[in-house]
């Protein structure tokens, strides 16, 4: 087993994005690729030698030789030890978990998320750093810096590494330990929840359906809700993770989530729905007849986490991104305790949990999590979810409608315009941009602006600053309108057009979404002039 030392070139474009470096599968597996960002990695940090790092992934197409490749670098620049779920298999909240655990220096992931698997689908590698969390902008900025000065990296000369088989082995002088991906996640979870009593709520007739969309969560369903809580089999459904996501695209929503939504928006459906995603880091919720948005599910959770033991002492503080509706503020106003609003990305939610200002966090797009982990977890507000209706002993309709007529209702919507291409999304931005200092006052389909900017973020830890983060349109009733070009995607430009609007009225409070929020959606398209993109209408609508 001998080092090999490799000539390369630096790779344009290996830049990551807000959670990784992301491409199409056959991208990664060109010659040097993956080489040379994993290389880049390592010299970004300081090097490899004589630590420890944990690897894992979501299961999808190329996961298994991607590990393959990273166990043999690690090993021949120089780790002490590697831990890897078996079978290459960990979801990014058990990953975080095993990072802080046992305290290794960070861990490299293999997910591209909610984005669709397969050789003609989407790839993904990210470095998460010693607190579990993902990679801060200084850290992803060295690693793109890394990767435009590469010349060589390292691997080891071997055999493909078992990584089926519970235990340690050898390879090279790097200690590697496969450990099974469920039982230390499992554990933490039952710390965390009471388990009794959602035993109890489950056998009293309370039916549960889970849909794991053929990815990552699928064993962590099985064990916990079924074997563990006792919900019956065949409670969690798609359960089996599958390269190409059974040919699906694991995005936790409506719009991808067909078959679970049309058995929970039925009379006869069960009374509690949820799905998570390709790594299992984001969730959707819903209850019979009902579905909860994200922003919504992060309000109750915060407004009723002490009911979980994990959280009985109350939250030290809550934490949104900035396009995520203003549901959450209210709630911690009447707490009394911090709300922070970040740029989108959970790595800015990973300062504010480490210093203890922040218990809870939330993103719209179908991500919460808290300070167990530094990521955003699943299972983990699945099973909050499921503690609280075992206190309350309601359903999520009602207890998401008494919630409103406490605190209101934020009417709130994405629209998701995908695969643009990448001029006429900057243009549509530009435009918006141009217009900021000269919009308030100015009145478009009756919503009259009050302010208008580019979201910018100081860090209240470390002071480091984001800029240029979305562009925010506030509307003198308190609407909101937010534009921003995602950093998840593999193809063209992803528009996200954000929009809500705060009613009070309790009579109000059961109106169509889209109907509510019609007027702050035509001012939205008038001021970015949306109609220039020649698209019929948004491809996604969550």
């Amino acid at each position: 087993m001998d080092i090999k030392v490799v000539s390369t070139k630096p790779i344009e474009g290996q830049k990551p994005g807000t959670s990784g470096l992301r491409k199409k599968t056959r991208v990664f597996m060109e010659p040097h690729y993956l080489e040379n960002f994993v290389q880049s990695v390592f010299d970004a940090i300081g090097g490899a030698g004589g630590k420890t790092f944990v690897v894992g992934g979501d299961g999808r197409f190329f996961n298994a030789e991607a590990i393959q490749t990273i166990l043999r670098m690690a090993a021949a620049n120089g780790a002490a030890r590697v831990i890897a779920g078996r079978g290459g298999l960990l979801s990014t909240p058990a990953a975080s978990h095993l990072i802080r655990k046992n305290a290794t220096d960070g861990g490299l992931i293999l997910s591209a998320s909610h984005n669709p698997g397969g050789i003609d689908e989407d790839f993904g590698l990210k470095f998460n750093i010693p607190n579990g969390g993902p990679a801060p902008e200084g850290v992803t900025e060295a690693i793109f810096g890394a990767t435009k000065n590469i010349g060589q990296y390292r691997t080891l000369e071997t055999s493909d590494i078992d990584i089926d088989v519970l235990g340690e082995q050898k390879v090279g002088d790097m200690v590697v330990s496969i450990v099974d991906p469920v039982s230390d996640y499992a554990a933490l979870m039952q710390e965390l929840f009471d388990f009794d009593a959602i035993k109890d709520l489950l056998a009293s007739g309370f039916r549960l359906r889970f849909d794991a969309m053929h990815a990552i969560t699928g064993p962590y369903a099985k064990v916990i809700l079924e074997e563990m809580l006792g919900a019956p089999a065949g409670s969690a459904i798609n359960a089996t993770p599958s390269v190409d996501f059974g040919g699906g695209h694991p995005d936790p929503n409506p719009a991808w989530a067909k078959e679970l939504m049309a058995e929970l928006m039925s009379d006869e459906g069960p009374d509690f729905g949820a799905a998570s995603d390709g790594d299992g880091d984001r969730n959707m919720i819903l209850g019979r007849n009902f579905y909860v948005s994200p922003s919504d599910s992060l309000a109750v959770l915060t407004a009723n986490a002490h009911l979980a033991p994990g959280y009985a002492n109350g939250i030290a503080g809550v934490a949104r991104s900035m396009p995520t509706s203003c549901a959450a503020d209210r709630v911690a106003q009447d707490l009394g305790i911090e709300c922070f609003e970040t740029p989108t990305g959970w790595k800015f939610f990973g300062n504010l949990l480490d210093a203890g200002r922040a218990t809870i966090c939330g993103e719209e797009s179908f991500g919460t999590g808290s300070n167990h982990v530094r990521e955003k977890d699943g299972l983990w507000a699945v099973l909050l979810w499921l503690n609280i209706l075992a206190k309350k002993r309601c359903s999520v309709a009602d207890l998401v409608q008494e919630h409103w007529k406490k605190y209101g209702r934020n009417y709130y919507s994405r629209h998701d315009y995908e695969a643009l291409p990448k001029a006429d999304a900057s243009d549509l931005m530009d435009r918006v941009a141009g217009q900021l200092d000269s919009l308030p006052g100015k009145s478009f389909a009756g919503q009259v602006v009050d302010k208008a900017d580019s979201f910018g973020y100081e860090d209240p830890i470390d002071g480091s600053k984001s800029s240029n983060q979305g562009l925010r349109i506030r509307f003198t009733n308190g609407a909101r309108a937010v534009f921003r070009l995602s950093g998840t995607g593999t193809e063209g430009a992803t528009l996200r057009l954000y929009v809500e609007h705060l009613e009070t009225d309790p009579a109000k409070l059961t109106r169509d979404v889209q109907s509510a929020l019609s007027p702050v959606i035509e001012a939205a398209h008038e001021i970015a002039g949306i109609g220039r993109l020649n698209r019929s209408g948004p491809d996604v609508i969550t």
